[in-house]
């Protein structure tokens, strides 16, 4: 997804580590499930299936399609490693605990609206490193990751447990989620969830009647940065499913986010102003959000001057990602438009 900040970083094992990834891996694999590419007694899936419908024993074969191949699955996942923070939403709002995850962007390890949901899970570092020691320690019976994050790792992971990979992180958060619940073998309930959540657009949409067509504009600020954020992005996808009107700025966009100076702060107008800021405690988001906040330029846009600029939260406007987040986004929104759900 657009919104997501891409961090990508080399960390080579040294030898000792890697020896002892070695036998940790050895051991963990002899009361593994079946991975990929493995051979067996259970029935081949038809290719055009996904998976199978929901309700298998433990002693069922599944078998799931994604971006690094196929995976077959045995029984329904007990044990899931989610290496994903839109993932791990997915997760919960499932009902799934997973007994690792990645540790959010913001947050001690968790975000603050999942942390109470997060007791007694195993932090396995950060979507760009994850620690295989730690996952391979759990035993987990699947772990759910991203090729855009994990590509490089993938292997080690589907030697450690049946892993499947979603294909990036930027564009409609409900593509990995469909995926995701197949692979935990929750097919129907995913797909009511993600019906659920479109209802609950289709009813913003009808009660906001003409205020649908007031534009929209979302800023975010970085450290030394500040954005525009346009379509094929967390927010934007959102706006989009309700037809919320978008800026003339946002429409000719060809990248999903522009980053402008403060000179460019005109360009940010809109009926209605949402900004947010990433932070990791070092103070200089926050640094950047006061200096351009406070800047004259950013005070004349009308938006501010009619008290429709809302501060929002970065986890929940964009760095999560998943359904949890944006059913609250959503929450939100019918406050700002003064809608009644």
């Amino acid at each position: 997804m657009g919104a997501f900040n891409v961090h990508t970083k080399k960390h080579p094992f040294h030898l000792l580590g890697a020896a002892m990834l070695m036998l940790i891996l050895v051991l963990a694999g002899c009361g593994s499930q079946t991975t990929e590419g493995s051979s067996g007694n259970e029935p081949a899936q038809p290719a055009s299936s996904n998976t199978t419908s929901e309700g298998t024993t433990n002693t069922d074969t599944y078998t799931v399609k994604h971006a690094m191949g196929e995976t077959k699955i045995k029984g329904t996942p007990q044990k899931v490693v989610i290496l994903t923070n839109e993932g791990t939403e997915a997760l919960l709002a499932l009902g799934v605990t997973p007994v690792g995850a990645v540790k959010s962007w913001t947050g001690d390890p968790w975000y603050a609206h999942i942390k109470d949901q997060m007791e007694g899970v195993t932090v396995v570092g950060d979507e760009s490193q994850p620690n295989l020691e730690l996952i391979a320690g759990l035993q987990p019976d699947l772990i759910i990751g991203n090729k855009m994050r994990q590509e490089k790792v993938y292997d080690q992971l589907k030697a450690i447990a049946p892993t499947v990979m979603a294909e990036d992180l930027r564009g409609d958060w409900e593509i990995n989620f469909k995926l995701y619940a197949e692979a935990l073998n929750k097919t129907e309930e995913g797909a009511a969830k993600i019906t659920e959540f479109n209802d609950r657009i289709a009813d913003f949409k009808s009660k906001a009647g003409d205020k649908v067509n007031e534009t929209v504009s979302v800023v975010r600020f970085m450290a030394g940065k500040t954005r525009i954020y346009h379509t094929d992005t967390f927010t934007g996808n959102i706006f989009a499913k309700i037809g919320l009107g978008r800026t003339e700025l946002t429409q000719n966009a060809t990248e999903f986010v522009d980053e402008i100076t403060k000179e460019r702060l005109p360009e940010a107008d809109a009926d209605r102003l949402f900004y947010f800021t990433y932070d990791t405690g070092d103070g200089k988001g926050n640094d950047t959000e006061t200096e351009m906040v406070q800047d004259p330029l950013w005070q004349n846009l009308s938006a501010v001057k009619n008290g429709r600029a809302y501060k929002v939260d970065d986890a929940i406007w964009n760095t999560a990602g998943g359904i949890l987040a944006a059913n609250l986004l959503l929450d939100e929104l019918y406050g700002f438009y003064e809608i009644a759900e």
